[in-house]
């Protein structure tokens, strides 16, 4: 069952879809805004804090990708689900660029729904967690990555990488659960003498799946768009 202090706004403007999605989160125990429009989502932003936000794509007047860089300028550690009709990869990476966190296609499963929005509220709290904290290490299933010294070990073996490889590598880990697209990747890569494309992306990508092992099954690839490492199972 959610914690009851986790409020969800939902800005979805068919009744029906909106009336389910507030009913299952409801039913995992969280708090529940409902909202037919953008600009009453903002008016809902000025009065409540929100700890989640679940926005449909299409909606009247503002849509909702329109405001979620306006979310995130408020709120920038709550995370963002858009649930669309719109899966095209040009689709997914325009909102992944303006901040969205997840995307969910229609029509969906409320079980896969229910699913995402607990990955994303539970890494929201893990953020919170280590706020403040350096991140000179990153553990995650086994696998620890320490930004300071340079070394990567997987249950406690040694793993050697390349450097463009332990860029990649970092940034996934550093954005659990958040898909990159190849571009950002790239940014992190590139850098003095170093040239990088998308193609030398899935490379390196192929290479750290080799060299991690059954840990490498955690990179998923995002079909036209870029790659993530998937959290736990709920």
């Amino acid at each position: 069952m959610a914690d009851q202090s986790v409020h969800v706004l939902v800005v979805e403007d068919e009744q029906e879809i909106r009336e389910l999605m507030a009913l299952h989160l409801l039913r995992q125990g969280f708090r529940v805004t409902e909202c037919t429009s953008a600009e009453e989502a903002l008016n809902e932003m000025a009065k409540n804090n929100f700890q989640l936000f679940v926005l449909d794509w299409m909606l009247p007047g503002l849509s909702g990708v329109d405001i979620v860089e306006k979310i995130k300028a408020i709120n920038r550690k709550s995370p963002v689900l858009m649930v669309t009709a719109k899966t095209e990869p040009q689709d997914i990476v325009m909102g992944l660029e303006k901040g969205a966190d997840d995307f969910l296609s229609k029509p969906f499963n409320p079980a896969v729904f229910i699913a995402r929005v607990k990955a994303l509220v539970r890494r929201a709290e893990v953020g919170l967690a280590t706020a403040g904290k350096p991140d000179d290490e990153v553990l995650v299933a086994g696998l620890r990555v320490n930004f300071k010294s340079y070394d990567i070990s997987y249950n406690n073996e040694a793993l050697h990488l390349t450097p463009s490889e332990f860029k990649l590598l970092g940034a996934l880990v550093q954005n659990l659960g958040v898909v990159l697209t190849r571009e950002q990747l790239i940014e992190n890569i590139q850098g003095e003498g170093i040239n990088v494309v998308g193609r030398t992306i899935d490379t390196h990508v192929f290479g750290l799946r080799k060299k991690l092992g059954e840990w490498g099954d955690r990179i998923e690839t995002i079909r036209g768009v870029g790659y993530r490492v998937k959290m736990d199972s709920v």
